[in-house]
């Protein structure tokens, strides 16, 4: 949940528990999730995921952020994340993935395109060869004495003292797709994000190579 007018983050929690300012400061509470949260009621309180992934060898620990207001897309995500997690034994950080922008139309949305973002097995190899390639990985960076473990952790622990990482300007864009225009507002164009979208994606493609 946001502060529509700043763009500052209020609430921010993952369904269990949350971080929440008050007027005591930032406490730790449970998270009920958007639909049953009183806090947050009336639409205030809407899903929001960062997905951070290594893009080429130029940083050891740089990472490309996307961020996302989409339920479609975050539901995807979690869900691949979790399935090449498990098929991996554990070496998610060493398969070759991408991101691919999908479009879907229903009912619902009659008819009109969905975009939404997929993460798959790179293009041209197979899960077997993906699970092997990550085995391998995973070996060579033992023995050049890199401690993956050891960096999930610190990035973990990261991620857990701050509120929320935001930018001014990315923020704005974020708070359009939150809380769209009211009677006597400009609508937000969703036609720039779905073109922004695109081309950090395909940034993303060229920077892997």
């Amino acid at each position: 949940m946001f502060d529509r007018k700043s763009g500052r983050p209020l609430c921010v929690g993952n369904g269990d528990t949350c971080k929440r300012l008050t007027q005591s400061g930032v406490q730790s509470l449970p998270c009920p999730s958007p639909a049953l949260c009183e806090f947050g009621k009336g639409g205030l309180c809407k899903p929001y995921g960062r997905l951070n992934v290594k893009i080429g060898d130029d940083d050891d620990l740089g990472t490309f952020i996307f961020r996302t207001t989409g339920y479609n897309s975050i539901r995807t995500l979690a869900a691949r994340l979790s399935y090449y997690q498990a098929v991996s034994g554990g070496l998610l950080a060493y398969m070759p993935l991408e991101l691919k922008l999908r479009g879907k139309s229903t009912t619902q949305s009659h008819r009109t395109p969905i975009y939404y973002v997929d993460l798959v097995i790179k293009d041209g190899v197979s899960l077997q060869q993906a699970v092997a390639q990550a085995r391998e990985k995973s070996q060579q960076v033992k023995e050049e004495g890199v401690d993956q473990a050891a960096l999930d952790t610190a990035a973990a622990k990261g991620f857990g003292n701050a509120l929320l990482e935001y930018d001014e300007d990315e923020m704005t864009q974020v708070i359009e797709e939150f809380y769209p225009a009211t009677a006597g507002e400009s609508p937000p164009d969703n036609s720039s994000i779905v073109s922004k979208l695109r081309k950090d994606l395909s940034s993303t493609r060229s920077a892997s190579g």
